[in-house]
């Protein structure tokens, strides 16, 4: 009992550190693991025993017999479900060549190459070796994110990482599954046609079942056969059976099967696949944490005392200084990236929970099963594992500074609501080469600004999802323009640190705007008699934003008087002779120097459209 809540606790623990100090959770799981176990063993205890024991030895253990792999299995197809979940289709088309490329061209480089290098250096079969390869293909979204959270790098760069995370994750599990189980038919002995029929019958019964279950499930959620109460356990339990039934049919075909359903699901139009998808990810994160520390405890130090050599550092140095750069350069060679930011690319390749999580079950399995050389999938995986992890936590920020792709000034906007309004000065700012990402609440608004081709985002200001999103990075601007000044004032409180260092704003309330002039906040927006129903009304009526030539700082004054007096036009912004903008603020002090050539940028009737009296 004591062993069990210990690594609940532990787990959760190690969550919260990572996020505290944001690193990546795998990295204290692991050590927690390793403390527990292999170290506690040799150092600690003085009968010489493991802290956690998790195969049952003689009188102690959490798991008899071959219940520890039954459990690593279940908690890998659950995770790996998790993970086809977020492998859209539509995303791998659109995110560009460079990502396309990284994913098929960049992991083939890595399979041969790492498994070449394995192989030499460590003289293991070649079976071993291309497992060891294909599970270190991935490099897992929960491992770079906190690593990149707070690098403010150029959007492209975080794009790529982080895409090339989310995407290669569930396709490098797939490479490392159909490896493993190609070795698994094969049982240690020469090649057969048995073989073969074998390997294919597990390709074929995972895919089948994972794709017919997968429509089964999602016609089943559609249809609202399943009450909603129990639609994130039943498909839990629907995830379960499909592995242990295409496991009945074709031995090893289970994780392929979960891999296959979670694609299938995940590129459906499910209305729930958001919720069910937070309901997994939940999960996933308890199961890590359990899995981790278990996992690592189980490794005996004899295991670790196999890879405690220079080998093992030639290794390393291989996989991260030459096998992953090469994979970079080739697959990026003639896109829009610099050196630099290829460079940065290759240095910043962290493997991840699927990377460990799929070589502890699959050493174990193979090792009981009498493969050779089976014994250094686990420490070796484990190696690059904590190695990468350990490299980027520590070296990503100040490398980026060091080759030049670390952004001094963050210059990119993020608009709280996605209003017309809002849509609008979105559209301008971004066609003025300025990163625009808008976020709000209301689906339709968020598909209006996305028809535009604006960056736009369906987040709840209240949720925590917005700080993790690692490609507001560049992000330095703040403008909170819903039409709830208390919604408006949480966002400046809240994310002024984060993403508007360079400047937060919001609309004035309608009694700010009745309110004297001198007492309007300096984070006012605009103007001092425009709030957000006035913005509203005047988008409705005139849903443009002109410019006009500033012909001295007295001329900028007149046009200031001209909008302030008529309620259909609202000044916005200056614009310099270099195309910078410079937000006007609702008392009109933010501006410090407006000359001939200089732009007046408005919202509304076109001044030239009425006379206007000249101003002494």
């Amino acid at each position: 009992m004591l062993a069990l809540a210990g690594i609940v606790i532990l787990g959760i623990l190690a969550q919260w550190v990572a996020w505290k100090l944001k690193i990546p959770a795998i990295l204290p799981l692991i050590l927690i693991g390793l403390l527990v176990g292999p170290v506690a063993s040799e150092y600690l205890s003085a009968d010489g025993t493991k802290w956690i024991q998790p195969i049952w030895d003689g009188n102690e253990g959490l798991f008899p017999g071959e219940s520890l792999f039954y459990f690593v299995s279940l908690a890998i197809s659950i995770i790996l479900f998790e993970g086809g979940l977020t492998l859209k289709l539509g995303e791998i088309k659109n995110v560009g060549p460079i990502i396309t490329k990284l994913i098929t061209i960049g992991s083939l480089v890595t399979f041969f190459g790492a498994a070449i290098a394995a192989h030499y250096v460590f003289y293991l079969s070649w079976e071993i070796c291309f497992l060891f390869a294909a599970l270190i293909i991935v490099t897992g979204p929960t491992v770079i994110t906190p690593i990149l959270r707070n690098i403010p790098l150029k959007k492209d760069v975080s794009a790529v990482l982080k895409w090339e995370g989310i995407l290669i994750d569930p396709i490098g599990a797939l490479v490392a599954v159909l490896v493993f189980e190609f070795i698994s038919v094969e049982a240690g002995g020469e090649f057969t046609k048995t073989a073969l029929i074998e390997f294919g019958k597990i390709v074929l019964f995972g895919s089948t079942f994972g794709f017919t279950f997968a429509h089964a499930l999602n016609f089943s959620i559609n249809k609202k056969l399943i009450p909603h109460y129990l639609l994130n356990v039943f498909a839990l339990a629907a995830v379960l059976g499909v592995f242990v039934l295409s496991d009945v049919f074709a031995h090893e075909s289970g994780l392929l099967a979960v891999v296959v359903m979670g694609m299938v699901l995940g590129n459906s139009k499910s209305p729930y696949l958001k919720e069910l998808l937070y309901f997994k990810e939940s999960l996933s994160v308890l199961l890590i944490s359990i899995l981790f520390i278990l996992l690592a405890a189980n490794i005996n130090i004899d295991d670790l005392f196999l890879i405690y050599n220079w080998n093992a550092v030639i290794l390393f140095a291989l996989v991260v200084f030459l096998i992953r750069p090469l994979g970079v350069f080739i697959s990026t060679h003639k896109s829009t990236l610099k050196f630099n930011e290829k460079l940065f690319i290759s240095w910043v390749g962290p493997r991840g929970i699927v990377a460990a999580g799929i070589a502890s079950l699959f050493g174990l399995t193979l090792a009981k099963k009498g493969i050779v050389d089976a014994q250094y999938i686990t420490p070796l995986v484990f190696m690059i594992v904590l190695g990468t992890v350990l490299l980027n936590a520590t070296t990503a920020r100040p490398f980026a500074k060091l080759i030049g792709v670390f952004l001094v000034r963050s210059e990119g906007i993020l608009i709280v609501g996605a209003s017309q309004f809002s849509r609008l000065i979105g559209r301008y700012l971004e066609d003025n080469g300025r990163h625009v990402v808008l976020i709000d609440s209301n689906q339709t608004n968020i598909k209006l600004a996305q028809e535009l081709d604006l960056e736009a985002i369906n987040v709840d200001i209240y949720s925590d999802t917005l700080e993790d999103n690692i490609e507001l990075n560049d992000v330095g601007f703040l403008m909170a323009l819903t039409g709830s000044a208390d919604i408006n004032k949480y966002a400046i409180s809240k994310f002024q640190a984060q993403f508007g260092e360079n400047g937060s704003f919001r609309l004035i309330t309608v009694e700010e705007m009745n309110g004297p002039e001198e007492n309007t906040p300096k984070e006012g927006l605009f103007s001092h008699t425009d709030d957000f129903i006035q913005l509203t009304e005047v988008a409705r009526k005139y849903p443009k934003i002109h410019e006009i030539e500033i012909k001295d700082r007295a001329h900028y004054e007149e046009l200031i008087e001209i909008t302030n007096a008529d309620p259909d036009r609202i000044p916005l912004l200056v614009k310099d002779k270099r195309g910078v903008l410079e937000i006007i603020s609702s008392y009109n002090k933010a501006i410090s120097k407006v000359e001939k050539g200089y732009k007046f940028v408005y919202l509304g009737k076109r001044i030239n459209e009425i006379k206007t009296p000249k101003l002494n």
